[in-house]
């Protein structure tokens, strides 16, 4: 089963080829390919809170440290933490890989 990406579940378009792509820019969670396949999501469509550059309420959203208070109150962070909570990869797994 496929799981939901970010950009699917809030529905922002700002997915390559959405329909605020043009308006707002490409989301780095969308084009993020070296977190590919964590919590089985595109791209860092589910570890989303790990990447800089993603948009919530209308700001840019800076690093880890800065945006995880905010993210964890986040509905998508919610889900994919109750969805993901026996598999949930760390930050240590995701710096791994973005270095």
């Amino acid at each position: 089963m496929k799981a939901m990406n970010c950009w699917e579940f809030k529905k922002c378009g700002r997915q390559p080829g959405g329909n605020k792509a043009a308006e707002l820019g490409i989301c780095t969670a969308a084009i993020e390919h070296r977190v590919d396949g964590l919590h089985h999501g595109t791209n860092a469509g589910r570890v989303c809170w790990f990447v800089t550059g993603t948009l919530c309420g209308g700001k840019v959203q800076g690093s880890y440290a800065v945006k995880l208070a905010n993210c964890m109150s986040c509905d998508f962070y919610q889900v994919v933490s109750k969805e993901e909570s026996a598999n949930r990869v760390s930050y240590k797994d995701v710096t791994a890989r973005l270095m």
